[in-house]
This record gives C-alpha cells, structure tokens and sequence, in this order.
C-alpha cells in the first residue's frame, strides 16, 4: 500500500485531472450531451494508450529517436500554446477546434497525459516496478474519467455567464502552462549540455 501510494501521488499531481476541468469544460462548451460522453471515452483512451506506450517503450523510443524528455516538453508546450492563442483570439468555440478530435488532442494528450506525466511514469518504472505503476496510472485514469463525466453538473451550477468566463481563464491557464512546460525543457536542455561538457 506504501509503494502505491508513493507512485499513486506523483502521477496524481502530474496529471491534475481538477486542474484540467475546468478547460475541458472550456473545450466542451456547447456540444451535446452525447459529443461530451464520446470526448470523454476518447481522451481516456488516448490517454491511456499512450502512457502505456511510454510506459512498455518510452525509454527506448527517446533512444531511437535521439529525443531527450526536455525536448518533449518543448514541444508539448509549443502544442498547447498555438491551441490557447487560438482559444483566446476567436470568439465562438466551434472555430477553434474539431469536435472530431477534441478528445485525443489536446484532452488526452497533451493536456491529461503530457510530458510531465509520461516522465513521471518513466521515473516510477525504476523505482516501483511495472504492475505498482500501471495500477497508480490506471486509478488515475478512473479518477479523471470521473472528474469530466460530471463536467456537465459542474458547468450547470456555474451557468452560462460562468462556463464563458472559466472558459476564458482556462485558455489563459494553458497558455501559462504551456509557457511553463517550454521553460522547464529549456532548462533541462541547457543543463544537459552543460553536463556533457
């Protein structure tokens, strides 16, 4: 139960599903109840997928591919950045993204598994083993897919007038952090280089 929970918290702040809410409930604005329920099932799934990918084949993609983690992270925080600037300069929401992919990206990845959490889930591995990690992940995945079924009670208590304005501050939020996860990799880049030297 010890070393759960030291893998469960770690993962539980990375992925920040409360945190997330609020732009799923800024990128959901408007669609059915049906699209919701679907956005829903895809970003889970993407999610899940892809933390198991990196999960059974992160290290040895980064690799292969000559990818250092930092370099994820700017390029997820570029990802996230384009999407908030698109977010924030149009007015009506169904301009600025598919309802087809909404779920995958950014929901799924970069926004509830993204380089903080894929990390994270890579660093575990190490410390806690395979079936600790997985089931830190999976629990995670449950809690989120909880948190955005119930984005709709969530919405209908703030209104209308609520739902506009936490959908604006949630673009400003992603922006900031993807601003952050820019940062972070370039540090972690610059300190890489200078370790090597």
């Amino acid at each position: 139960m010890k070393e759960f929970l030291l893998s469960f918290i770690p993962i539980f702040v990375a992925m920040d599903a409360i945190g997330v809410l609020p732009m799923f409930i800024g990128f959901t604005e408007g669609f059915k109840k049906s699209e919701k329920r679907k956005i829903v099932v895809q970003s889970i799934i993407t999610a899940f997928i892809i933390g198991m990918v990196f999960l059974f084949l992160g290290r040895w993609i980064f690799k292969v591919l000559g990818v250092l983690v930092s370099d994820f992270k700017i390029a997820g925080g570029m990802v996230l950045l384009a999407i908030s600037f698109r977010d924030i300069l149009r007015s009506e929401k169904y301009q600025k993204i598919s309802r087809d992919t909404v779920g995958a990206v950014p929901i799924g990845t970069p926004l509830v598994v993204g380089p903080a959490v894929l990390t994270t889930i890579i660093i575990l591995l190490d410390s806690y083993g395979m079936p600790i990690t997985v089931l830190s992940f999976v629990v995670n995945l449950l809690i989120t897919w909880v948190s955005f079924s119930y984005a709709d009670a969530i919405s209908g208590f703030l209104g209308k007038a609520g739902s506009k304005a936490i959908s604006k501050i949630a673009s400003l939020l992603l922006a900031a952090i993807a601003v952050m996860m820019i940062r972070k990799g370039t540090v972690d880049t610059i300190a890489y280089f200078l370790t090597q030297k």
